[in-house]
């Protein structure tokens, strides 16, 4: 058994951590420890304080207890936001207080694309334009080049956990390009578990999400391998792991 521990800010779309679980299937276990969100809003000056580290300081005890091996924090905008450098002093700052490997969504979704071997990339945001803009600035930096980025004015966390297939296809359609070799859609508020097989094959390439990504991050840094297409390509690319 290998057990994998998530900090997930607030409650919106964690429930696609179990059902990626049961897709797995596999010898994994996730658990799930909710920080405090703060001030729900996907603005600058909310988001660096969701990302403190003395917010993420205070679930890292909890998941200790569950046997986690590593750690992700999975919020995508709650790392972005501070920059390249920034990211990675929240990664480490994690990573000491967990006594554990660490890691969070950016650099996850930074480590698929180079898993998958793609370069241009189109962004389907929900957030705001900003916001949405220091995502491809940072996969900029992670040595990506963005091809299109799509952002949805979204304000709060709660009301993206509110989309549903429709609206989650119709971001992902809006924000592809003909030349895009992926879609990303950067947000873990987003329920997108479900759809990614369907997403990637209305697309007719590859799709990353913030759940799938963040959940491969964690395998990564474990060193397991499991083979489960229903997550989509990401998750084809790896030998299968007999259990």
């Amino acid at each position: 058994m290998t057990a994998l521990g998530f900090l997930y800010p607030g409650h919106s779309a964690e429930d696609d951590y179990p059902r990626i679980e049961q897709l797995l299937a596999s010898d994994i276990r996730i658990d799930l420890v909710h920080t405090d969100i703060g001030e729900d809003a996907h603005r600058v000056d909310a988001l660096l304080r969701m990302g403190s580290a003395e917010r993420l300081a205070a679930g890292v005890e909890a998941l200790r207890l569950t046997g986690a091996e590593a750690v992700v924090w999975a919020c995508t905008s709650g790392s972005f936001v501070y920059g390249w450098k920034g990211a990675h002093e929240q990664v480490r700052s994690l990573a000491v207080a967990a006594g554990m490997p660490a890691s969070s969504t950016s650099f996850a979704f930074a480590h698929a694309v180079q898993e998958l071997g793609v370069r241009r990339l189109a962004i389907g945001a929900t957030y705001p334009d900003d916001v949405a803009e220091l995502f491809a600035r940072f996969l900029a930096d992670a040595g990506a080049e963005v091809a299109a980025v799509r952002g949805s004015g979204i304000i709060t966390a709660a009301e993206v956990g509110t989309w549903g297939e429709a609206e989650v296809f119709a971001l992902a359609k809006e924000a592809d390009t003909a030349d895009a070799e992926a879609v990303l859609l950067p947000d873990t508020a987003l329920h997108t578990a479900a759809h990614i097989q369907a997403l990637e094959n209305e697309l007719g390439k590859p799709v990353l999400t913030a759940n799938q990504v963040t959940v491969w991050e964690a395998l990564r840094l474990t060193d397991r391998r499991v083979n489960a297409p229903a997550l989509g390509e990401l998750f084809t690319r790896e030998p299968i792991v007999q259990v």
